[in-house]
């Protein structure tokens, strides 16, 4: 979800923890650019489709994903309620997948773990999470939030011990929390190559942590804003291999399309293009960056795209 310093004043107030919509007007009166699509195909690995911006719409959206070349999304859980909602929309929609855990700054919020593993035994469930650490806002308060990932994290693993199949990656949140985050990681039976930082914001130093650590990466349209260096530098010196792109939609639409409100899954394609550029890629070069982010996406998550 949204990172602080990175988007605009609407945007903080609008993206809450609660899902308050982001700004849903768009540019009237004027025709939208249509994505400048390098490649064949792209997929979109952390979105919201839950969120009140898509209501009623989620075949439109995939839809308008599907055309520009964006293969799919992965709809990303916040909550055990929203996870079920997750679920449920995965249910009509084939090149929608989902994920089961309780965010950080939900944390505060009723929660049921029977929900949350409802959810999570959906054929359709790739992984759990978001979860993690969240130490930029005051609220809720640091120690709430390490409890519930203590005890997340205790589920999950119990989850694993007793079925095979809920056997699935980490899709993590971490925001001004690094150090925090991988010290209370490594005390877990999770292999870190199961793990990926979602929407890193973070340091060069952050983003070397990450690796050295073991897990992977996911970048979105923060990539390709003016004001975020050192996420453009993470994307240059991230392994390949250990790279994804998504859009934490309804947040954080990338460059050029930065005034259109809310993100959607296909301007995917545009934090894909701006990583080949920072990474130097352009032509067959960067078709075949493309082609691997899909091959990471699949080998991550364990699923084969249409």
């Amino acid at each position: 979800m949204i990172l602080a310093g990175f988007i605009t004043a609407s945007e903080e107030l609008e993206g809450s923890r609660l899902g308050i919509p982001v700004a849903r007007t768009h540019q009237s009166g004027k025709k939208q650019r249509p994505p400048l699509l390098g490649c064949a195909r792209v997929f979109d690995t952390h979105c919201h489709l839950t969120f009140p911006d898509f209501a009623g719409r989620t075949a439109e959206i995939l839809a308008g994903a599907a055309a520009v070349g964006v293969r799919g999304a992965i709809t990303i859980g916040t909550s055990s309620a929203d996870s079920l909602h997750a679920r449920d929309l995965t249910l009509a929609n084939p090149s929608l997948w989902h994920s089961a855990g309780v965010h950080p700054l939900y944390s505060d919020q009723p929660r049921s773990w029977s929900d949350l593993k409802a959810a999570a035994s959906s054929p359709k469930c790739l992984a759990w999470g978001e979860l993690g650490l969240d130490n930029h806002y005051p609220n809720p308060p640091r120690d709430l939030q390490r409890r519930v990932l203590d005890e997340q994290l205790e589920f999950i693993e119990r989850c694993r011990s007793e079925l095979p199949a809920l056997n699935k990656p980490l899709v993590l949140h971490c925001r001004d929390a690094f150090d925090d985050l991988l010290a209370m990681l490594r005390q877990t039976s999770f292999p870190p190559s199961r793990m990926v930082f979602h929407c890193f914001t973070g340091t060069v130093d952050d983003a070397r942590k990450v690796l050295d650590f073991g897990a992977w990466i996911s970048f979105t349209g923060v990539v390709t804003f003016a004001s975020a260096a050192s996420v453009a530098e993470a994307a240059r010196i991230c392994p390949s291999d250990r790279m994804m792109v998504e859009t934490d939609s309804p947040f954080l639409t990338p460059e050029p399309m930065r005034k259109i409100r809310p993100n959607e899954p296909k301007f995917v394609v545009h934090v894909a293009q701006k990583i080949a550029a920072i990474r130097g890629l352009f032509g067959p070069d960067a078709d075949r960056f493309y082609s691997e982010l899909d091959r990471n996406a699949e080998r991550f998550f364990g699923f084969t795209m249409p």
